[in-house]
């Protein structure tokens, strides 16, 4: 039987591919270090654990949840944000709940996007941004993130008729891949843009509470008037340690948030209630363990900084994000890099090409693991002389 010519129109998504090369170096018998996806190794925090151990044991949280999320979980996430960002979001249409970042993303797309609508999106940038895009027809419209400009799109540099075709446009900080940040002037220049060519503009913020050395990452709706044309998406995988237990959410213009929860309610049934109530402990939580984490990412940065230094990369800190963006050796395309530090090292990092063209040069590295590993990882790339002035490395 054919598949569906949409299904061709896309590449097998980035990381289940860098899997399938992980685990065949695993069946070769090779020590695999992953610092390829940003799963954080810490472990759920137990007061949240608890919670969910608690409301299994009540039946009415076996049945169906209610479309968009409980009244009590949409409460306590506006109250959340509401407080960390000093806006206000009201929780009777201003939200609805999402199962994780990614599934947002694809259905604020198939949202508002039809065939020939042209979609604004990063680039490199998180994959489903563009396949989201092909999928429901519309043509990606790629905004060059580059170190020239710290990461930031440069909106004046769009073409005047790109953005009357465009529908949706996509931001993302502090940022995946690259761990940049921006400010409240950017956002402000964004809502302005967005207004005037009646763009809806999706703030994806999974990497809000991530963040180092003094910065705090702002919402776009901290902007006046932003709620007019924005919306945000919001996930607990990151801040809480909860990638697997698949909760979000999105807030901001009422009938965007409208039409993103009329989609949702005809191709899901939401979130397991138990999941939801342990995300209200999250929100309810202290914020310990955000602090725990954020340390401990800053100190494996710190290392890795240290270390790839005595490698030959000159690396800036970046203030957000466990992610590190870096520039392949000379004389190498991202891909050849990539497939070197597994072949050679047994290291897993994902070519910049996946994220897009303008990924082309770069790979990322992810600090997910310990510090051990970590050192270990380096010290294998020095016994290969695998550094950033060589092309080549020994076997």
């Amino acid at each position: 039987m054919e598949i569906a010519k949409r299904l061709k129109s896309i590449p097998p998504y980035v990381f289940a591919e860098i899997d399938k090369k992980r685990q065949a170096a695993i069946a070769r018998g090779i020590d695999v270090i992953n610092l390829g996806i940003g799963d954080p190794d810490e472990p759920t925090p137990k007061h949240i654990v608890d919670a969910m151990h608690e409301a299994l044991k009540d039946p009415i949280n076996h049945r169906y949840p209610p479309f968009g999320g409980t009244k009590e979980y949409k409460e306590a996430a506006t109250k959340w944000c509401n407080k960390r960002f000093d806006i206000n979001i009201d929780a009777g249409n201003e939200i609805t709940s999402l199962i994780g970042s990614k599934e947002g993303i694809h259905n604020v797309i198939m949202s508002y996007v039809d065939a020939g609508d042209v979609v604004l999106i990063p680039d490199p940038a998180y994959p489903v941004y563009k396949s989201s895009t092909i999928l429901a027809g519309g043509t990606p419209y790629a905004m060059p993130l580059t170190p020239e400009n710290n990461f930031v799109a440069n909106l004046k540099a769009i073409p005047d008729d790109v953005a009357r075709k465009a529908k949706v446009m996509f931001l993302n900080y502090p940022n995946n891949p690259t761990a940049g940040v921006t400010d409240l002037a950017f956002f402000e220049e964004a809502v302005a843009f967005a207004k005037k060519y009646d763009i809806l503009l999706c703030h994806d913020l999974a990497y809000s509470e991530m963040t180092f050395d003094g910065y705090v990452a702002p919402s776009i709706l901290q902007v006046p008037g932003a709620k007019d044309i924005a919306i945000e998406l919001h996930s607990l995988s990151k801040t809480y340690n909860m990638t697997g237990w698949r909760i979000g959410f999105a807030i901001g213009n009422a009938p965007a948030i409208k039409a993103l929860a009329q989609l949702k309610s005809n191709i899901d049934t939401d979130i397991f209630r138990a999941i939801q109530m342990a995300a209200i402990a999250a929100f309810n939580g202290p914020r310990t363990d955000i602090d725990k984490c954020n340390a401990l990412y800053k100190e494996r940065r710190d290392l890795a900084i240290s270390a790839l230094s005595r490698l030959g990369w000159q690396v800036k800190p970046n203030k957000a994000t466990f992610y590190m963006w870096l520039p392949v050796p000379k004389g190498m395309t991202s891909a050849e890099f990539s497939g070197q530090m597994l072949d050679v090292a047994g290291i897993v990092v994902p070519p910049g090409t996946a994220y897009g063209n303008v990924g082309e040069g770069f790979f990322r590295m992810s600090l997910c693991t310990n510090k051990e590993r970590l050192k270990e990882a380096f010290d294998r790339m020095e016994k290969h002389s695998i550094t950033f002035e060589k092309a080549k490395a020994k076997v």
